[in-house]
């Protein structure tokens, strides 16, 4: 299948969904903290699952949930988790976040998201999501209201977004009582402009962990920091 993307450990299918493999999700995937060793896990806006598949594989997290409004993206979300090794702790909903938010009495110690945003910007080695980012609107205030509801005492909240909305995503995480942990500016080339952040959020406030992260050193050549923080994944690394 030409549409199938094979990872080293999953596959994804990716035919029907608007959301296709790209570097912002690989980038969550494999960024997102797991020093706490979670054991309930919650990817708001899986597309087709990859994120959470990242996570399965990274991870010895017991549930592993899902929630996609879109019903193409929603039904290959679920083929995908079917097909992988962790078909048993992985699981879709198909739902808004206020849906689920609404029916969903429990909490999750990890919850992430890759939201869809609008931007004209794309990182080198992923696929253009505008389209999808355009067609699905998820207002900053709701993402994080729902994810704070959702959060149990002790977890994290980690969120992919584009650079020019770090500060005010804080302020708006800060009215509600999250703050950020770790953030990661990221940049396509060393010469070029930031144009993503990586950002765990927590409950609690505390001295926040910065880097920044370049995806490659010169056209078509991934640094060494984005191939070590990758290479449980890509096939060819």
């Amino acid at each position: 299948m030409s549409n199938l993307f094979r990872f080293k450990q999953f596959s994804i299918s990716q035919e029907r969904s608007s959301m296709k493999v790209g570097t912002d999700g690989l980038l969550l995937g494999a960024w997102t903290g797991l020093d706490k060793h979670p054991e309930t896990i919650l990817d708001i806006g899986s597309g087709t699952g990859l994120i959470a598949l990242m996570l399965a594989q990274r991870s010895e997290a017991l549930q592993i949930d899902a929630i996609e409004p879109d019903p193409d993206s929603y039904e290959e979300c679920v083929e995908n988790f079917e097909a992988s090794p962790w078909a048993d702790r992985l699981f879709c909903y198909h739902a808004t976040l206020e849906e689920f938010s609404e029916e969903v009495p429990e909490t999750y110690d990890l919850i992430v998201s890759n939201p869809p945003f609008y931007t004209e910007t794309s990182i080198p080695g992923g696929e253009n999501q505008l389209k999808a980012k355009h067609s699905i609107s998820l207002p900053f205030e709701d993402l994080l209201q729902a994810s704070e509801n959702l959060l149990s005492d002790n977890g994290s909240f980690a969120v992919i977004l584009p650079f020019k909305e770090t500060r005010h995503f804080t302020e708006l995480a800060a009215d509600i009582g999250l703050f950020p942990s770790r953030i990661t500016s990221i940049r396509s080339r060393p010469d070029r402009d930031f144009i993503r952040s990586l950002m765990e959020f927590q409950r609690s406030s505390k001295d926040i962990q910065q880097q920044v992260l370049t995806v490659e050193d010169s056209p078509g050549i991934y640094s060494q920091a984005y191939t070590d923080l990758t290479r449980d994944f890509y096939m060819k690394m």
